[in-house]
């Protein structure tokens, strides 16, 4: 047992329940352990900041279904209390025309036509990958929270559209988010009675309450410094609007024996620096963890910090982030930039992913117009701009290179509002939608072929060759000597 906590729709205030529950529940001094829906890093950061555990993404297109399953059971069991956040509506996920592994076909109505790709015999829109498809998965209940601040007798026919709209789908009750006055509360109360449908929390309209974001979501964890004084507040609010006598029941993990990671032979022992700050930290935990567990030994850092890349590495890994948030900072730490230069043409095996992708180009150009120097790697600048590039694709991989085969397809997600200034002559990946045929071009860095240089976020989960290739090419530098 664990608990789902879903949205009808993006923005009700799924992340500020999650939290809040989170808070009040280390308070109580309980261990839980939370997961996200989804490819999302920043909500996570959250989630971590509260628990002091790891949060880890359940996403099947990323993974796969069977993935999630064994991540939910692996982590959740290993705690007292497990809580999955959602993402976007109960039901949004993938459309009907689905690039996906063979597995997800299976009970599914799906046939594979002659270009490989799923899709429902009836040609309607699935709801693959949504918040309702993880549910069904983990067989888990499901909080349904509504944001009442423009509602009142509606919000019964909301409620009741929900749970009969998937029977498969257990509805344990609603949480009632932006609640106006006590008789606001009364008329909901009153429309909701007939439904027999518990309300498991009310939250008030809070003033005083105001997790800050940009222009891709919430503003880290790391560049709020008021970020603890916040979470007491939540506290604060979650140990009275909540109804804890049915929630914590539901909460509730399973009592199991912890069950092993993944059995991996620790056969490449190096040292990998993973660039770690204010300006790169989207990193999924499954990721650092399959580094660790072949054997490396990840060596935290900071470019905008530091005075010097770490001594004695083998490779460099840098996550997305906000560079160019940090693009002042980061052109004045030209020691750095020039370290990690020099490193990368000597031969250093090098991922980097979106920001870590934009640092390594020759200049990021900011919102306003103004360029600042980065390492200098690419032979392109990264341009901020107002257009959001979202969504999960499907990328072949064109050539071989640090991280996979050519011909192999893998499956990420961009999530960027930078563009570049010049595409790579030999580019890493043809991209396509991962829910239609659209193509979105070719795209990726892979010269040196010591790089991999893409918008395109992985999760390793489901792919654990790629973080062996990486190793690898890293062994062969610690063994050839060629770096100090």
């Amino acid at each position: 047992m664990a608990l789902v906590i879903a949205g009808e729709r993006s923005g009700v205030g799924k992340t500020t329940v999650t939290l809040t529950l989170l808070a009040s529940l280390r308070r109580r001094d309980r261990l839980v352990q939370s997961f996200k829906v989804g490819p999302d890093y920043i909500d996570p950061m959250f989630h971590r900041h509260v628990t002091g555990r790891a949060c880890r993404n359940l996403d099947p297109v990323l993974t796969s279904e069977a993935y999630v399953q064994q991540c939910f059971a692996r982590h959740s069991q290993l705690s007292e209390y497990a809580l999955v956040e959602g993402v976007m509506g109960l039901f949004d996920g993938v459309s009907s025309l689905v690039i996906s592994h063979s597995s997800f076909a299976k009970d599914k109505g799906q046939r594979t036509n002659d270009k490989g790709l799923m899709t429902n015999d009836k040609g309607q829109i699935t709801d693959f990958a949504s918040t309702a498809h993880i549910a069904r998965l983990l067989d888990l209940p499901v909080v349904l929270v509504i944001d009442c601040s423009r509602l009142s007798g509606s919000v019964a026919a909301i409620a009741h559209g929900y749970r009969s709209f998937d029977p498969r789908i257990k509805i344990a009750g609603v949480i009632l988010n932006r609640v106006g006055s006590d008789r606001h509360l009364s008329l909901l109360k009153d429309s909701l009675e007939p439904l027999q449908l518990p309300i498991l929390g009310v939250l008030r309209r809070q003033d005083n309450i105001t997790i800050p974001d940009r222009h891709l979501g919430l503003v880290p964890t790391a560049e709020l410094p008021e970020l603890n004084a916040l979470i007491d507040r939540l506290a604060d609010l979650g140990d009275t609007c909540f109804d804890w006598q049915r929630l914590l029941p539901l909460l509730k993990s399973e009592s199991l024996s912890p069950s092993a990671s993944p059995s991996l032979s620790p056969s490449f022992p190096v040292r990998i620096a993973v660039a770690r700050d204010r300006a790169f930290n989207f990193y999924y935990q499954d990721n650092l963890d399959l580094l660790q567990q072949l054997g490396a030994e990840l060596v935290f850092w900071s470019p905008l910090e530091d005075a010097d890349i770490p001594k004695d590495i083998q490779g460099m890994y840098f996550g997305g982030g906000f560079p160019e948030v940090f693009a002042q900072q980061l052109a004045e730490n030209s020691n750095v930039r020039d370290a990690v230069k020099t490193a990368i043409l000597k031969g250093m095996p090098t991922v980097a992913e979106c920001g870590g992708l934009m640092y390594l180009c020759e200049q990021i150009i900011d919102f306003e117009g103004k360029s600042w120097s980065m390492a200098g790697v690419l032979p392109t600048s990264a341009v901020m701009g107002g257009r959001l590039t979202l969504g999960y694709r499907r990328a072949v991989a064109l050539q071989d290179n640090l991280l996979v085969k050519a011909n192999t397809t893998v499956y990420g997600h961009e999530f960027h509002r930078s563009h570049l200034t010049l595409t790579p002559t030999q580019p890493l990946f043809e991209t396509s939608r991962y829910d239609c045929e659209e193509n979105m071009g070719r795209e990726g860095w892979g010269l040196p072929a010591n790089i991999h240089a893409s918008y395109v976020h992985l999760h390793w989960g489901e792919s654990r060759e790629i973080p062996q290739q990486f190793l690898k090419q890293c062994l062969k530098v610690a063994s050839s000597a060629t770096w100090i």
